[in-house]
């Protein structure tokens, strides 16, 4: 972690980021019994802002039900609001969030019902998750030998912790073997995601996606549906074979620590030209664009800390 912040929020209190621990015998430890989010604040003409927070904190709200909690300490509007006070704390202009519900004491067990949820939210400077050079040059990536979950061997749609030990096994395994970045295929062979990014190739100027079935459908995601229909992109939404990668105009990831990536290589194949593509390059502008405050959804979108942090 970089730029580690100097308070991280505990159920209901900022206290020192040392001091923020969990005791060893604790069930999400254990077992991964954990809900998480990925949110990025933004560094804005009118200070820091969190992009699209009520959505991420509803989604973590719903994460935790299909989990299985029952009761929850804390409301998705409260989480909102520990978020920008945390971030004000932490006196941080730009950051990655990472909300987490846990299961913690007062037992150790498979049981959910035997434990109590817990919350945490850290936040540090985490810069491009990609690397700097990665928004221009993109990057290269490979289909992972791992299968993306089947929906009904694991949630998909949630955010679980447990979830993303598949991912590290994909991703793990694409680093290993000299690539940036894993994508791997739902339980039926069609492409469905990366290891944290949704994934969207372009060919003869038409934006094709994976249906939502074998998906997490990315909040980031969505902002960029949203983009493309303001720049009168025509979206397809349906199964996507692995050579339909290969054969791609430009092809791109996107979520929120990624953000929008132009992928390069896929499988030691070029794709399009080797370097961010121009309706590629269109899209991550005008993103990078609504997150600091300077695009059509800038408004909607955004949550400015001084606004609504405590002072």
């Amino acid at each position: 972690m970089s730029n580690e912040s100097k308070y991280i929020w505990m159920d209901g209190e900022l206290v020192e980021t040392a001091k923020a621990t969990v005791p060893f015998l604790t069930t999400a430890l254990h077992y991964s019994a954990a809900v998480f989010e990925g949110i990025r604040c933004y560094d804005t003409d009118n200070g820091p802002a969190v992009f699209r927070l009520k959505e991420h904190m509803d989604r973590l709200i719903d994460s935790a039900l299909v989990l299985g909690f029952k009761k929850l300490p804390f409301s998705a509007a409260e989480l909102c609001q520990a978020t920008l006070e945390t971030i004000a704390k932490n006196e941080m202009k730009q950051c990655y969030i990472r909300p987490l519900i846990y299961s913690g004491g007062p037992n150790l067990s498979l049981n959910l019902d035997d434990t109590e949820a817990k919350v945490g939210i850290a936040v540090w400077d985490m810069g491009s998750y990609l690397g700097q050079e990665a928004l221009e040059k993109g990057i290269r990536a490979n289909v992972a030998s791992f299968t993306r979950h089947h929906p009904n061997v694991m949630m998909t749609k949630a955010k679980v912790s447990g979830n993303y030990t598949n991912s590290i096994f994909a991703k793990t395994e694409s680093m290993r073997l000299g690539f940036d970045e894993a994508i791997m295929l739902d339980p039926q062979g069609y492409v469905a995601e990366c290891t944290g990014e949704n994934l969207f190739v372009i060919r003869s100027g038409k934006l094709y996606t994976s249906h939502t079935a074998a998906i997490l459908e990315g909040i980031t995601r969505d902002s960029i549906l949203a983009i493309c229909r303001d720049l009168d992109l025509k979206i397809v939404e349906q199964p996507i074979s692995r050579d339909q990668l290969y054969v791609a105009d430009e092809l791109f990831v996107c979520g929120t620590a990624a953000e929008c990536i132009a992928v390069c290589e896929v499988d030691f194949r070029t794709i399009g030209s080797g370097r961010l593509g121009p309706i590629t390059r269109q899209i991550q502008q005008t993103f990078h664009a609504t997150v600091t405050g300077h695009g059509a959804h800038s408004k909607e979108w955004l949550s400015y800390v001084k606004d609504r942090a405590a002072n």
